[in-house]
């Protein structure tokens, strides 16, 4: 029996990593939001690997934090070990990781939820959404509350449907052994949603006492500790190291004596498993030339012995598992406190969503994380933040907040999802963008915290401390340009030392910094009106200065780029008329409707030549109407 329950502008459906960011946002914009979980345990629930951040991961996080998200605070607030990766390498690559305390993680992310204003958090399965004239209305839980709404954020993660497989053992259910959402599928196909399915998998946690790490190389975390969050400064923090080890003959012959029994081969499992993630059967059979692979065991919590084995990800049977990992070095005698496993789940394809991540077909409806067919914490909160922002907006009758490639890792990942589509779980990853080196993780909130301010979502205080970040970088700009020096004993001894050539007559600090040897920090020694400034802005000045020529011309190439993406295209545009377009041009224009030329021109099967009919066909519509209105 159904009840009326309550009334809310928007219903985020799932507590993950998107649901928690799109929850936040629509709350921390005004609107009354309800939240809703399977399970309040698994609120923000890492069900995978203990970390947050990695190559193109850690831009996601720092964006996210620009606009006001909360992954970045709650990482730096949980976090056990950092590290900056490839920092032998320039800026545009350059990535923060960290570990997590997972339970910390949760539970401090959950205790956020609770706190924020505007925002109700509750334990329920939605079973369907009900709409009317075309937009959303209400949805319905498996206890029968029936709750009102104007704006709905699907961010089920790996539920639908969820079904878990180890060997020749499968059975429905959800990560981490909760319970999987098996109704809501069936709503959201009856509204014309096309659903596919996808695996993803998780290897098995093992007990630290039983591990000798002795075998193994200590991981230990940075010396000097980055944060995630512009808002965090600088912390102490006593980190617990992970550990490398390696797969070896034995492990690779175990894994193929026994091929034939895991279900990735059997055709036990259907869906479409990450690329990027395979798991460690896969690797052993597509690289059979490959004499060892890489395992990190990586601790999961300060009050917990259960270890992650990354690199480990499997769905053999659990007999198969331990002989697996006891032919690896320092694994020899480990216990498994839970098992590898493989979960299929139901996701949609994502050409159906606007590049406000709303479906097409029915107004209010958004969707975020892994419903939409992507992989990992950090990818599923960046969309969740942008669709709970758009959920509000919605709601206040406002114009969609869309970021473009050229703006935000963020704009790369939702442009990749709703304008080509995937085929397997995505990964963002550095690669994707054509625009990498203006889009570092340094220079995150210089990007985004103004457009996050504006929209309602970033604090007055959080905007105080960015524009005087702005404001420090600007000065010092403009004074190492102002400041000259001349060749003297001081700076010939300096220039020595640093293996720089001499300078004839005067330079400004400016230019020197730009040598490759020649380092802020060092400038020192002959600036000896150098400021006290904070860590991250003496970096954003040395890379800005380093990196001018190259940013500039990236900027200039950004600004190409947008010359297309201004090119507004008509909504209701009907491509089937358009002479001079390829046959599936004309039908991935019609289904995917682009919003504007560059968007078009990244569309699979769309070729530059049937950009130019688009284009011509534009202009003479255009001629046409102003004929006619004259």
């Amino acid at each position: 029996m159904q009840f009326y329950a309550g009334e809310y502008d928007v219903v985020v459906i799932g507590a993950g990593h998107a649901g928690c960011e799109a929850a936040l946002a629509s709350a921390r914009m005004g609107l009354r939001t309800l939240v809703t979980a399977m399970n309040l345990d698994s609120i923000a629930m890492m069900a995978c690997n203990p970390s947050i951040g990695g190559p193109a991961k850690g831009n996601l996080v720092r964006e996210l934090d620009a606009l006001g998200g909360e992954m970045g605070v709650n990482i730096d607030k949980t976090m056990i070990q950092i590290r900056m990766l490839n920092t032998k390498k320039g800026p545009a690559v350059r990535a923060l990781r960290a570990q997590a305390d997972k339970k910390l993680y949760a539970e401090r992310m959950k205790k956020v939820l609770e706190e924020q204003e505007n925002l109700y958090v509750i334990q329920a399965e939605i079973l369907k959404i009900n709409t009317e004239n075309g937009k959303v209305a209400e949805v319905v839980t498996n206890l029968g509350a029936v709750y009102k709404c104007k704006s709905v954020v699907v961010a089920a993660g790996v539920y639908l449907r969820g079904k878990i497989v180890i060997g020749e053992v499968s059975y429905s259910g959800g990560p981490n052994g909760l319970f999987p959402a098996l109704e809501l599928s069936n709503s959201l196909e009856e509204m014309g949603l096309k659903l596919r399915r996808f695996k993803t998998g998780t290897p098995a946690r093992i007990d630290g006492k039983s591990v000798n790490l002795n075998k193994m190389s200590e991981q230990p975390g940075d010396r000097d500790i980055n944060t995630f969050s512009f808002m965090t400064g600088d912390i102490e923090l006593n980190q617990l190291s992970c550990y490398l080890t390696y797969t070896n003959e034995n492990t690779h012959k175990v894994i193929k004596d026994n091929i034939r029994r895991s279900p990735l081969y059997t055709g036990d499992i259907v869906g479409v498993g990450p690329r990027y993630c395979p798991s460690i059967e896969t690797k052993v059979i597509n690289f059979p030339d490959r004499d060892a692979h890489q395992i990190f065991i990586e601790p999961e919590g300060l009050h917990t012995k259960e270890m992650y084995v990354q690199g480990m990800s499997s769905s053999l049977p659990l007999d198969v598992q331990i002989d697996v990992l006891h032919s690896v070095p320092g694994l020899e005698n480990c216990h498994i406190m839970r098992a590898a496993y493989a979960i299929e789940y139901d996701c949609i394809d994502t050409t159906q969503l606007n590049l406000n991540l709303e479906y097409k077909n029915m107004e209010g409806l958004f969707f975020a994380g892994q419903i939409n067919g992507s992989s990992g914490y950090e990818e599923a909160a960046a969309q969740g933040i942008i669709a709970g922002i758009n959920a509000a907006l919605k709601v206040k009758n406002l114009p969609p907040f869309i970021l473009d490639r050229s703006e935000a890792y963020i704009g790369v990942l939702i442009d990749d999802l709703v304008t080509k589509g995937t085929e397997e779980p995505y990964r963002m990853m550095t690669s994707r963008s054509e625009y990498r080196l203006i889009l570092r993780q340094d220079n995150a909130d210089l990007r985004l915290t103004q457009k996050g301010y504006e929209l309602g979502v970033v604090s007055e205080e959080r905007y105080r401390r960015f524009i005087s970040k702005k404001e420090s970088i600007e000065k010092e700009l403009e004074r190492l340009k102002d400041t000259n020096i001349k060749l003297n004993q001081k700076v010939r001894d300096y220039l020595q030392r640093q293996n720089s050539s001499e300078i004839k007559g005067g330079i400004s600090l400016y230019e020197l910094l730009k040598r490759p040897e020649i380092y802020y920090d060092s400038l020192k020694e002959i600036d000896e009106n150098m400021p006290h400034l904070e860590r991250e802005v003496e970096e954003e000045v040395e890379i800005l200065i380093k990196y001018e020529g190259y940013i500039k011309k990236q900027l200039s190439q950004a600004e190409q780029f947008k010359k297309l993406e201004n090119k507004k295209v008509p909504i209701d545009m009907d491509y089937m008329n358009i002479k001079g377009l390829s046959l599936e041009a004309k039908e991935k224009l019609n289904d995917i409707k682009p919003i504007n030329l560059g968007q078009a021109s990244r569309i699979s099967g769309v070729s530059p030549a049937d950009i130019s009919v688009i284009m011509i066909y534009m202009e003479q519509l255009r001629r046409i109407r102003k004929n006619e209105k004259d």
